[in-house]
Parts: structure tokens; sequence; C-alpha cells
């Protein structure tokens, strides 16, 4: 099964779900998607705080994700990423210490962390232990403090460290062609399932991988 830490030479996809979204069609979306275009992983990143309704879509997208070999995270939930046999976390802000979850899912769990655009905190995750780190928005997004991040944060962490990190929020064809040299994966969601042919906007984004 891959995972954010399995980063091959070539971008891979980890894909973030909407906000919110309806659990009765939003499990048959998805499919279709896993069943078109080779994704690494698959984020759940509701909104919603009810437990209720993170634990039954968290339910749905599993048995969707895992009949694919495909792994699946959950932002934040630690526990109920154990509860639900979900793949691991997916630690939203770097405050949130990647040791704890990492302590409580164990070792074979995928943790990862957003950095937003600190290059500190990047290190600081990766230190610990993190399987990934993720910096963005990358473009213009409500993601993380408004602070992009730039290029030459891929460029250097490329260079320099072997954690895999991700590039996610406000991606472009152009900023995919840009940093498709110097992240191993692309954090997308937002960016096809606000367009009503989800499939074709996903392979807009992959074909500027290529170059």
């Amino acid at each position: 099964m891959d995972s954010p830490a399995d980063a091959p030479e070539t971008p891979q996809i980890y894909l973030t779900t909407p906000a919110s979204f309806e659990l009765g069609r939003f499990p048959d979306q998805l499919a279709r998607v896993l069943d078109e275009v080779e994704i690494a992983c698959v984020r759940l990143e509701l909104a919603s705080r009810d437990e209720d309704t993170l634990s039954r879509a968290g339910d749905a997208l599993r048995a969707v994700a895992h009949a694919r070999d495909v792994a699946i995270v959950i932002t934040d939930h630690q526990i109920l990423a154990e509860r639900l046999g979900l793949d691991g976390v997916h630690l939203s802000d770097a405050a949130r210490p990647v040791r704890t979850a990492r302590k409580a899912l164990g070792p074979d769990a995928i943790v990862g962390s957003f950095c937003a655009a600190s290059r500190h905190d990047g290190l600081t995750a990766a230190e610990a232990g993190a399987d990934y780190v993720s910096f963005g928005p990358v473009g213009t997004s409500g993601l993380g403090d408004g602070n992009q991040a730039q290029k030459d944060l891929f460029e250097w962490w490329s260079q320099m460290i072997e954690v895999p990190v991700v590039a996610e929020g406000g991606l472009t064809v152009d900023i995919v062609r840009e940093l498709a040299p110097y992240t191993d994966f692309f954090g997308i969601g937002d960016e096809i399932w606000r367009e009503e042919d989800h499939i074709a906007s996903l392979r807009k984004l992959m074909a500027a991988m290529e170059g």
C-alpha cells in the first residue's frame, strides 16, 4: 500500500477530500477517481468536529480506499484514526507534536505534519519522525496563515532533506509545472472537487507534472 512515506522520483498525488460532502454521493465520486487515476494516499479533511459525522465518513471512505489498496489518513483525529482502522493522521499545524501521534498510533502508522511555509517547523517535524512534511499554500488559498510556500523552500528541502515533502493549497497548472521537480507529492483537493469533471481536472494537473 502506497503512502507518503514511499515517494518515488516523479510526484504522486495525495488526494484530500472536500471540507464537507454528502455521504450519499461522495464515496462513489472518490471511487471513480481512484479507479481512473493512481493515487498514493487519501486524506479525510472534513471541517466538522462531530464525532458521529467523522466516524461515518471515515468508515465509508476507508472501505473505498482499502478496496483499491490506497492508504487513508484523517486530519488531526488520531483517536478516530485508530478506532476506524485508518492508516494514520495528518497533523494540521506544526504545534501538534509528531512524537505524541506516533506513540499513540504505533510505528507502522502514517504521521504527517503540515508546516505552512516554515522551514524550521518542517525540520522539527522531520526530526521528530514525521513520514512526510507538507508545505503550503503554494498559491492563493485559505490554507495556513496566508504566507505562501515558495519554490526555493521546496528546492532546498529536496536537496537537503530525505523526508518526503507535499506541496498543497491553491495549486494551478503553472505552479504544478514549476514545483514538480522539487516535490514528492501534490496535495490536491478543492482544485478538482469544485470542478464538474473531477477526473478531467485532475488529469490536467497531472499533465503539468510531466513538464
